[in-house]
């Protein structure tokens, strides 16, 4: 049986989108001073567009997911199998809230985006639709006190993620302004933004080894390691986890390296280099994010060698 393309193209978009939208909000939080979220972020467009996008891409998915099950065509949607899957405590129920949550981040960002109070509940309220979508993979798929385990380190390896993706974000729209618009505020600002990232970086990534490891004990299994290239299930999990180191490893050059060069660059008013080589490491780590992403989209329609 071949791939089911569009599903993977929308969870892809789906990981993506509410990642981008929970970690660019997280990160106008931590990263910037609450006067300098208007002239350093346009965060209202951001916001409300992914908010938008992910209600659009929800409303896909469950077509689609419906149709998968029914073993019909997408369309014309059947409302009939669409409403027996909003019925399922599960799924349904996820769907719901993403939902809802979806519609307060949207509100939320369309009226103001730069307040503190607003951004904190776009943020909650983005990083639950995001937590919703652990019950459309792996992490729904055990019971008992096993399941909540799986489901809770499922949870955090989404929201992790999600930081990090929207981190980089936010990042690449500081660093990548075009030069006449770039002043020894912005640069400070920038300059800062990326210091602080260094610090939460290093929560995320142990967030993400820790539930990575209880993930992979449960989907894979100590026994079936060695096997791993055998199958189309370990060949890309092997490729998410290479992706990975590198993305460790970009991570740690930009904090150890090229954060402090462009710090001694500003001092020296001589920041056109050092920031280049942020631009190009950051544009590096995000194409390793947004790979990983579509790896794990596809990793969640195979089914794992675990039994």
């Amino acid at each position: 049986m071949g791939a089911d393309w569009p599903m993977i193209g929308v969870r892809f978009a789906l990981y993506g989108v509410l990642g981008g939208l929970f970690g660019l909000s997280a990160f106008s939080l931590y990263g910037l001073r609450a006067g300098e979220r208007a002239s350093a972020l346009a965060l209202r467009p951001w916001l409300v567009a992914g908010a938008v996008l992910g209600l659009l891409l929800s409303a896909v998915a469950l077509a689609l997911l419906a149709a998968a099950m029914m073993g019909t065509p997408p369309w014309p949607v059947d409302r009939d199998a669409v409403g027996m899957l909003l019925d399922q405590p599960g799924i349904g129920t996820a769907w719901k809230l993403r939902v809802a949550a979806l519609a307060v981040a949207a509100l939320t960002a369309l009226f103001t985006a730069r307040r503190g109070l607003c951004l904190l509940v776009i943020g909650l309220a983005s990083g639950v639709s995001l937590a919703t979508l652990a019950w459309t993979g792996h992490g729904a798929m055990n019971e008992g006190t096993v399941g909540w385990v799986h489901l809770a380190a499922d949870i955090l390896h989404l929201v992790a993620a999600g930081a990090w993706t929207g981190a980089l974000l936010g990042l690449l729209l500081l660093v990548a302004r075009p030069a006449h618009r770039v002043d020894a505020t912005h640069l400070a600002l920038s300059h800062r933004a990326l210091h602080r990232f260094g610090t939460v970086g290093t929560i995320v990534v142990a967030t993400l080894v820790v539930t990575g490891i209880i993930n992979a004990w449960l989907l894979v299994g100590p026994d079936n390691i060695a096997a791993l290239g055998a199958t189309l299930y370990g060949r890309l999990l092997l490729a998410k986890l290479a992706l990975f180191a590198l993305m460790l490893g970009l991570a740690a050059l930009n904090r150890f390296r090229l954060t402090p060069q462009f710090e001694a660059s500003i001092a020296a008013s001589d920041h056109h280099g050092a920031l280049g080589a942020l631009r190009r490491s950051l544009g590096a780590e995000t194409g390793c994010i947004i790979t990983i992403l579509a790896l794990i989209a596809w990793l969640g329609t195979l089914e794992p060698p675990a039994p």
